[in-house]
């Protein structure tokens, strides 16, 4: 059953993001620019952590 579920959300999240893309691309552009955004303001936060941990943890 959860297999099911799952392909079906899959799915409608593809359905979805192919609608957003046909009637508003500037939009979609605008959406993938946050994603790439957020990602990569949490990778370096990973990065500072992982440098904090290296050094000891020292404030």
């Amino acid at each position: 059953m959860a297999v099911n579920s799952k392909k079906i959300a899959v799915y409608l999240l593809a359905v979805f993001v192919l609608y957003v893309i046909i009637t508003d691309p500037e939009k979609a552009g605008d959406y993938v620019t946050v994603g790439f955004e957020g990602i990569s303001d949490a990778a370096g936060a990973i990065g500072d952590f992982m440098t904090w941990v290296a050094n000891g943890g020292d404030s």
